[in-house]
């Protein structure tokens, strides 16, 4: 095989499962570890991928590029909507739970509008809306202030303040990337500072992300990745993905 031509494959690996590992590819195309680093630098000169310890990633978006919420809503609605499905088992009635901005946590909202007896505090007008339209007499809202970001959070020094006066049984935490060396992650620095009172707020915490997610990095840590009790992603993700986060998160469902 040509080095053009093992090249292209290399990058339609990674973009396919998010990461590749240099032993693999040694493997893979039967050449030498020393070839398979000269390739996946030659393919980082170019930024097709992005070049980590023992491999390469996705080359994502800029960290600070934040995509408004129809665009992310289009993207992954059937994952979106399975992990949607399996984070509602995880919300016992009663309990008093905070739910971040995000279009995976808008699909979650339908879903817990179900669920008898909740008190939410949320950052989402989106979410908000989803509760106020067709929501139960049983549930209350709080949505908390905050300047309006394109994926329509609220978030802000307002926002922070109010959520830090708050304590919850549990957090659901939408995220825009996540990844071992930058944890999880958002574009915008004032969403992640309100994202991180959420965590601090919460007693257990549970993130929401598709495997769309993964080697994604913005601009900001939320929180390390050891802070999930639990991540609900779905089956997209890669095996060695799922190795690498069930080391590090509290529990993996994969749906």
């Amino acid at each position: 095989m040509l080095a053009q031509q093992r090249r292209q494959e290399i990058v339609d690996l990674v973009n396919g499962h998010g990461s590749v590992r240099v032993a693999d590819l040694v493997g893979r195309f039967g050449v030498s570890d020393m070839t398979i680093r000269r390739d996946l630098e030659a393919l980082a000169e170019r930024s097709l991928v992005v070049k980590v310890h023992g491999g390469a990633t996705r080359a994502g978006p800029p960290s600070a590029e934040e995509p408004g919420f129809e665009v992310k809503l289009a993207v992954g609605q059937a994952e979106k909507e399975a992990i949607a499905a399996h984070a509602v088992s995880l919300v016992q009635p009663g309990a008093t739970i905070a739910i971040s901005a995000g279009t995976t946590t808008w699909t979650l909202a339908h879903r817990l509008i179900e669920v008898p007896r909740l008190t939410v505090v949320t950052n989402s007008m989106r979410v908000a809306d989803v509760f106020h339209g067709r929501g139960r007499a049983d549930q209350t809202v709080v949505l908390t202030g905050g300047i309006r970001t394109p994926s329509d959070a609220l978030v802000g020094p307002i926002a922070v303040a109010a959520i830090k006066s708050l304590n919850v049984d549990l957090l659901l935490l939408g995220v825009h990337g996540m990844s071992l060396h930058a944890g999880f992650t958002t574009p915008n620095l004032m969403e992640a500072e309100t994202d991180r009172a959420l965590v601090a707020a919460a007693r257990r915490r549970i993130v929401l992300a598709d495997h769309t997610k993964w080697e994604v990095v913005g601009i900001s840590t939320i929180a390390d990745l050891r802070d999930a009790d639990v991540l609900v992603t779905d089956s997209g993700l890669s095996e060695a993905a799922r190795e690498d986060l069930a080391a590090h998160v509290g529990a993996l469902v994969v749906v």
